[in-house]
């Protein structure tokens, strides 16, 4: 990408401000995607925690489904934290029948794999480059690496990466986004 990229962040439902906001601090254009026309406007796109489930039936009555999974397709930068992974997944293993993902890492999700809310932990993890331990939320996600040439995935660092699309296993907090978002940005 260009110095002057702009990224979307999908703004139908969960923390798509957080990752606006966190854009900005870093100095990066970004615009909030709601309809096709906000998506042809960017470089690449950032999908945020939320309710996957709810994000999903948005996306399709939205009619954004199809215009993001061909921008995909053709190698549009993407990356997806907490709801933003399951939604790149190849496979939901306990999603709704109806509930579509792009299929845009080859990893199969389980959502609330660490249980429910209440099960949820906190950790320290270490991130590729930065000396600083990052807190990471683990909430409700679990992610199994596919057979694709293309994939990494480190377990130090819960990052799930192929050549256009990396998804964390974390949730994060607004506090702390901005480290993540960092590591997006430099990887686009």
């Amino acid at each position: 990408m260009s110095a002057r990229s702009r990224i979307g962040v999908l703004a139908l439902q969960g923390a798509f401000a957080a990752h606006t906001v966190a854009l900005t601090r870093l100095g990066v254009e970004s615009r909030e995607v709601r309809l096709s026309g906000d998506l042809g406007e960017c470089d690449a796109l950032v999908m945020p925690g939320g309710e996957s489930t709810t994000m999903s039936k948005l996306l399709e009555t939205s009619a954004l489904f199809d215009p993001i999974a061909e921008r995909i397709a053709d190698g549009m930068p993407v990356f997806g934290t907490c709801a933003g992974m399951i939604l790149l997944a190849r496979e939901v293993t306990d999603g709704r029948p109806d509930q579509r993902s792009f299929g845009a890492i080859d990893i199969a999700v389980q959502r609330n794999a660490y249980g429910r809310q209440v099960d949820s932990f906190e950790t320290d993890i270490a991130l590729r480059g930065d000396a600083e331990p990052f807190h990471a939320v683990f909430i409700a996600r679990r992610a199994s690496p596919g057979s694709v040439s293309g994939l990494k995935c480190s377990p130090s660092s819960r990052v799930i990466r192929c050549s256009y699309a990396l998804t964390p296993s974390w949730r994060r907090r607004s506090t702390q986004s901005w480290r993540t978002m960092t590591a997006c940005i430099s990887c686009f």
